[in-house]
């Protein structure tokens, strides 16, 4: 049971990078679509109303902050709540 423990307790901060920095990239991936139309959709040729501006941007200034580390906790938190609202 030891090994065990010792075995999570290892690798449980390389989990929790891989899941921030997954979690970060899903962010960015969705702020660049609105933005920037990378990838390519159809969904945001019209452009965008003020709305999806500020999602945009919580969107890609969030996953950037969180992908890199910084300031992780406010910056979850904001977006944990535009995703319920958007929700």
């Amino acid at each position: 049971m030891a090994e065990i423990s010792a075995t999570l307790t290892t690798w449980a901060p390389r989990v929790r990078s891989i899941l921030r920095i997954m979690t970060g990239l899903l962010f960015l991936q969705h702020g660049t679509m609105k933005y920037f139309n990378f990838p390519p959709t159809d969904y945001f040729a019209g452009g965008l109303d003020n709305l999806m501006k500020v999602a945009g941007g919580i969107e890609l200034i969030g996953g950037i902050l969180i992908i890199i580390g910084l300031l992780t906790r406010p910056v979850a938190f904001i977006c944990s709540g535009f995703a319920a609202a958007a929700y």
